[in-house]
């Protein structure tokens, strides 16, 4: 009886289903789009830098300078790679250095990394640049035969570097099915010349925010200048082997990559880490958390366990500032959904109030008609859940694999706060359930109101209505 009650109306019935559909479909964009953003950043500072688990020296990350270092033993590494849920360990020295190219200086972070390990952790050599949009290249691409419109996004793209064809692509709204004709135009006259560093070669890679600002590109010779090991003179001279390209501006800002066992020799520190990161198979919170455990049982003092969050805390409390402002704004959209909600359903209660008064008058009891009632809300709140869900999960799908990207100040200022001007959509997890369940839970809370009105309905007044 419910569901033929719902179709009796079919303009009343779609109207509360699109109330429910509308109030699904944007609670799962907004908070998709929230988390996802979240979840960008705190990939690009792991995966770009830090990494899910290190060991180091206990006084390192407070004080990171070169005599904090560590012994980097064969046994060290047997006794780290041994635990469970370890993919990699990757050796890391890190310190700082003035860096001079001409009449320009910066100081600069500088990372030895082992360059084959790498891949393991950052994957360096992937983000090696590979197109560019200098001044020149716009030009002759302006001057060739792709579409007018692209040529007018060039414009709000230059300078910009790019790693792979799909980001190129990505930022210029390129679809797939057009790939295959544009993009031989931006290998022919956009392609960045890049080689990659080798174990025992003194060579650098340079972010290409770095490179922009000092006016190196491959084959220019950088100087450093810091402090080594025991207040020892730093200094060398690098020629520069490829620009790379890294999700965090801050980082990308200030970062030189050398091979460890060259930065060694640079800070004369021979042998020594200043931490080891591992590379994990599993990354879930309680799969971190019981493998800094064990960790933790293989080394003694002064080497230290540190997990990503440790690492990350300035990050994070940013991040949780932010989500807090961020549940105010998802609270203010529940409120407007709730409303909605009541509504069309206040609209629903009132135009049947004859119709319930009928009911009851041929006998049957406020009981079975507040019965009824509720299962015809379920069905509603059931349809606009699953509607909401269907529609949302290919906006969601197409946010995530093509992000949204901004220009202009937008991105300058996200920028200043060191990240990358890009928001994509998380793929459909957990909240999508939770999102679900709160809709549906004012869906029931606004049934309330007719409930009410049915317990309390005078049968006389009804029919007159």
């Amino acid at each position: 009886m419910a569901w033929r009650n719902l179709w009796r109306s079919r303009r009343r019935t779609l109207i509360t289903v699109a109330s429910v559909f509308f109030a699904v479909f944007f609670a799962l964009l907004m908070r998709s789009l929230q988390l996802g953003a979240y979840d960008h950043m705190f990939r690009n500072a792991i995966e770009s830098y830090t990494g899910y688990i290190q060991i180091q020296n206990e006084d390192f990350w407070d004080d990171k300078i070169v005599d904090n270092t560590f012994a980097f033993t064969g046994d060290l590494e047997k006794r780290v790679s041994a635990c469970n849920n370890i993919l990699a360990t990757v050796p890391r020295f890190e310190s700082f250095a003035l860096a001079n190219s001409g009449n320009l200086t910066k100081g600069v972070l500088v990372m030895g990394i082992d360059p084959e390990k790498e891949k393991y952790l950052s994957n360096v050599k992937n983000r090696l640049v590979r197109f560019r949009l200098s001044d020149s290249a716009i030009a002759v691409l302006s001057r060739s035969g792709m579409p007018v419109d692209l040529k007018k996004r060039l414009v709000l793209l230059r300078g910009n570097s790019y790693s792979s064809p799909a980001s190129l692509l990505s930022d210029l709204g390129v679809s797939d099915n057009d790939s295959s004709v544009i993009l031989p135009f931006f290998r022919k006259y956009a392609s960045f010349s890049n080689a990659y560093i080798s174990n025992g070669e003194k060579g650098v890679l340079a972010g290409d925010r770095l490179a922009k600002f000092l006016g190196i590109g491959r084959g220019d010779t950088i100087v450093l200048l810091g402090q080594g090991y025991h207040g020892t003179t730093a200094s060398g001279k690098y020629v520069v082997k490829g620009i790379v390209k890294l999700p965090s501006p801050d980082l990308d800002n200030k970062i030189l990559y050398l091979p460890y066992d060259v930065c060694q020799d640079l800070f004369n520190a021979p042998g020594m880490l200043t931490s080891l990161a591992v590379s994990v198979r599993k990354n879930d919170d309680d799969d971190i958390r019981r493998l800094m455990n064990d960790l933790s049982s293989e080394i003694a003092p002064p080497l230290k366990v540190m997990g990503w969050r440790e690492m990350n805390k300035l990050m994070i409390n940013q991040m949780d500032a932010d989500n807090k402002s961020g549940g105010v704004m998802v609270l203010i959209l529940y409120l407007v959904i709730a409303f909605g909600i009541f509504g069309t359903v206040l609209m629903m209660t009132s135009e049947r109030k004859r119709e319930f008064g009928i009911l009851v008058a041929i006998g049957m009891r406020k009981t079975r008609l507040a019965a009824i009632f509720v299962t015809e809300m379920c069905y509603i709140g059931l349809l606009g859940i699953i509607a909401g869900i269907i529609s949302a999960l290919p906006v969601i799908y197409y946010g995530h694999a093509h992000p949204l990207r901004f220009h202009g100040q937008m991105a300058k200022m996200y920028e200043d706060y060191g990240l990358e001007a890009v928001m994509p959509f998380l793929l459909p997890g957990g909240y999508l359930i939770w999102q679900s369940v709160v809709v549906a839970v004012i869906v029931f809370i606004a049934l309330i109101y007719p409930l009410r009105k049915i317990s309390r309905m005078v049968v006389v007044n009804a029919l007159k209505s």
